[in-house]
């Protein structure tokens, strides 16, 4: 398995400590991450081997198109043609086959492409065995870390068996606990984060008004819009919102809120589906609900029905033709469902699974989210101070964040000697600037 957890960011090391002394500090460890030569990257190095000045190097590195994954001369990572930087832009051609220097710089980077440059560690990956590391695979040192790391990267630790463990550090949960604090403070009440009413008008209000600054997950452009046209009335429309909320779902959406706001009858392919989808209104959203369509229609376990869920999210051929064979078989022996039939009910639910989110995650976020915006609906003064404490780093950030409260009615006073703390702190109904956040001053000083 893979499991990911989320924490509070400053506390995030007690976690790795507290791994490290149940289970042994032999049997735990960072895991490495190689940085891999890139287009623009291994022309600048091979620029800077054969002695060009970095004018030279930086001029063809900028003849590369800025797209994701672009390569040199245009192979991915199977292998197979697809059209590189030197046909995307003719002036890189012209360069490589007119300048001998170019052309020598071209040979050398595209053959060096794609390789490994350096050694790190993964910035959240941890490993865990049940004995000593270094009797499963080989352990390194690298530069800036302390302990030993896998010499292995995550893929193969995951196919050797190893238990690998994301420990995350997420802001958010800073800010709901920096949030508590605050209203302990101020107002002298013992704020339950995790006993809060999940039907609070307030909440939906600032939600369908899209003022979600500040909001986990649903602060973006596009999602303030997508809040503004969903009518949330319940934390079920913001776990649904999240799963929506990405490149291949998004399509669904406008059927989906029709369908929510009743404009749009909710019709079912087969009468048992209601039990799997009645909540999304027909629309299979979640990986869960493909494996529960899977175990309901054919009488797969719920083991099984992961498996085709696997399978049609990687639409291999092969192994899908099996498992129609296998669902059309199901579907006549669990609920006498004609072969045509279970063909469409297997087709739709393939159209789904390539799409599902996991709800358990989406869940997980939703509540967050919805924890956040209940801080902010109902303690906005002390959300915003927690949310500024926790974006001092970064100037633009707090410049958003303080016009964030001017919109929101609250008074940001300057910074004080004799009144400022190092955080943003609540001052009455106003929020006092930390000392920290000053530019050049910083929480050192």
């Amino acid at each position: 398995p893979d499991i990911d957890v989320d924490f509070c960011k400053n506390r995030r090391g007690e976690v790795i400590e507290y791994v490290r002394k149940k289970y042994g500090e032999k049997n735990v460890s960072n895991i490495i991450t190689f940085t891999t030569l890139g287009a623009k990257a291994v022309v600048r190095d091979v620029g800077r081997v054969l002695g060009l000045s970095y004018g030279e190097a930086d001029r063809i590195a900028k003849m590369i198109p800025n797209e994701l994954d672009i390569t040199l001369n245009g192979y991915d990572k199977n292998g197979d043609r697809i059209p590189g930087a030197i046909d995307k832009n003719p002036d890189l051609r012209k360069a490589v086959e007119s300048e001998p220097a170019t052309a020598q710089l071209w040979e050398y980077a595209t053959f060096l492409e794609g390789l490994s440059r350096n050694a790190g560690v993964h910035a959240a990956g941890i490993v865990i065995s049940d004995r000593p590391l270094d009797e499963y695979i080989p352990l390194a040192k690298v530069a800036n870390n302390e302990g030993a790391v896998t010499q292995y990267s995550m893929k193969p630790l995951g196919a050797l068996g190893l238990l690998k463990m994301d420990f995350l550090g997420l802001k958010t949960l800073t800010i709901i606990h920096d949030a508590v604090a605050i209203i302990r403070k101020t107002r002298g009440e013992t704020l339950d984060i995790d006993q809060i009413p999940l039907d609070d008008p307030k909440t939906f209000a600032l939600l369908n008004e899209g003022r979600t600054a500040g909001v986990f997950q649903l602060e973006s452009g596009g999602m303030v819009n997508l809040c503004r046209q969903f009518d949330i009335r319940s934390i079920d429309d913001v776990i649904a919102l999240i799963a929506l909320y990405r490149p291949g779902p998004m399509k669904l959406i406008p059927d989906f809120i029709r369908r929510k706001k009743g404009e749009v009858e909710v019709r079912y392919e087969h009468p048992l589906l209601e039990q799997v989808c009645a909540d999304t209104y027909g629309v299979m959203i979640y990986q869960e609900q493909v494996i529960k369509a899977a175990s309901i229609l054919a009488g797969y376990s719920m083991g099984q029905g992961d498996e085709l869920r696997r399978a049609m999210g990687k639409k291999d051929r092969e192994k899908m033709a099996q498992e129609r064979a296998r669902f059309i078989e199901g579907c006549r022996k669990t609920n006498n469902i004609g072969a045509d039939k279970a063909s469409r009910l297997f087709d739709l639910i393939e159209e789904f699974a390539g799409y599902g989110f996991n709800k358990s995650h989406s869940a997980g976020y939703g509540l967050v989210s919805y924890q956040t915006a209940f801080l902010k609906a109902n303690y906005p003064t002390e959300f915003m101070a927690a949310v500024l404490s926790n974006e001092m780093g970064d100037t633009d950030k707090v410049a958003e964040f303080i016009a964030e409260c001017r919109a929101m009615g609250i008074e940001v006073l300057p910074p004080d000697v004799n009144a400022s703390d190092e955080r943003f702190t609540v001052d009455g109904a106003r929020i006092r600037f930390g000392l920290a956040a000053v530019k050049n001053v910083g929480e050192v000083a």
